[in-house]
């Protein structure tokens, strides 16, 4: 197979183009202006922590792989090894654009509270102070998704989880879809983060439970819109589906297509990206793009003086990728086979810059 024709593009040159960008548009507005303007950008991400347990067994959570005793061996060097390459992959994420690193940032596949706790302590990012904002959820297997943010950025007002209910399943159990209220600089936004039903048993017989997923999603952007016109909402998530699958593009009524976005639409910058053979994680010789962010149409504009969607991209620096081997250029994962490898995480984050003039 040659990885070479469908790995993400190099951080490198998408940073390099990115900055140049940004001085492009910080020019051309201020000509327009015709007085000298200066922009701001905040980092937004969302990150699939890959199994992020702690070593307990808890009663009544299928965790049992992740214990001493379990198939993993999953001990407290392990454990602090993991949080010290997660603290270090979201160091560096926007790192190039803002030292500060993601404002927000979204998780999933987390067990509980306590290890985005001691995630947030570590030494790499315990100067952001990271808060979360967390509530344990049905999954089986304990994991659920979650929120760090920083107060320097965003002001928190409230939060609230949301359970996907399945036509003709009321036994199925999957993870809440998490909803944050808050002020980001000043600015009213509202974030979604899901961790949407797997693919387990095949696509098809599974779509529909990302299909419920997705209308319970756009039930709570309805929600918000019906209370609150323009509200600016970014919804994010590992999605277990691609920005062209029926999931996405049909229930959550997202388009790519930027100039002919309507009010009713989700805007999906991921879509080209996807579309352009860029990936979060690989399997059997393919890409797929499930972590996606997409932003409300009162996000997408040319209303500078408040936040506005700048770009988008797919952070896959060369320390997140698989140095050698078979599966050289996937995402450098914590496990394979079974067999610690000491990576990452089986996907890579996913960033969106958000910039507005300095006020």
């Amino acid at each position: 197979m040659n990885h070479l024709r469908i790995k993400p593009s190099s951080p490198i040159l998408i940073f390099a183009f990115c900055v140049a960008l940004l001085g492009f548009f910080q020019k051309s507005f201020a000509q327009q202006a015709g007085e000298k303007k200066e922009f701001i950008n905040a980092v937004i991400s969302f990150y699939n922590l890959e199994n992020l347990f702690d070593t307990i067994n808890t009663p009544g959570v299928n965790d049992f792989e992740f214990t001493p005793e379990g198939p993993n061996r999953w001990n407290a060097a392990k454990y602090f090894h993991k949080l010290e390459n997660m603290a270090s992959a979201i160091e560096k994420i926007g790192q190039e654009l803002n030292p500060d690193g993601p404002a927000v940032l979204g998780v999933s596949e987390i067990e509980n509270r306590q290890v985005l706790v001691d995630l947030a302590d570590r030494e790499s990012i315990r100067d952001r102070n990271y808060q979360v904002v967390h509530y344990d959820g049905p999954d089986l297997r304990g994991v659920d998704v979650a929120f760090l943010y920083q107060p320097k950025y965003f002001k928190y007002i409230s939060s609230k989880p949301y359970r996907t209910l399945v036509p003709g399943r009321d036994d199925f159990l999957t993870r809440y879809q998490l909803l944050m209220t808050g002020e980001l600089l000043g600015e009213r936004i509202h974030f979604i983060v899901a961790h949407w039903p797997s693919r387990s048993g095949g696509e098809k017989a599974s779509r529909p439970l990302r299909i419920a997923a997705a209308n319970t999603a756009r039930g709570i952007i309805d929600s918000i819109q019906a209370a609150e016109p323009g509200a600016r909402i970014m919804m994010m998530g590992d999605l277990n589906d691609d920005p062209t699958d029926r999931s996405v593009r049909r229930h959550l009524n997202a388009n790519g297509n930027i100039n002919k976005l309507k009010d009713d639409q989700l805007f999906n910058p991921f879509f080209d990206l996807f579309r352009r053979g860029i990936g979060s994680l690989a399997y059997r010789d393919s890409w797929n793009l499930f972590d996606q962010i997409l932003l409300t149409p009162s996000l997408v504009g040319n209303d500078y003086s408040r936040f506005q969607y700048f770009r988008a991209e797919v952070f896959n620096p060369p320390f997140l990728r698989q140095p050698s081997g078979r599966f050289q250029g996937y995402p450098f994962r914590t496990f394979g086979s079974g067999v610690f490898l000491g990576g990452y995480s089986d996907h890579f984050p996913t960033i969106i810059y958000l910039i507005r003039e300095k006020k």
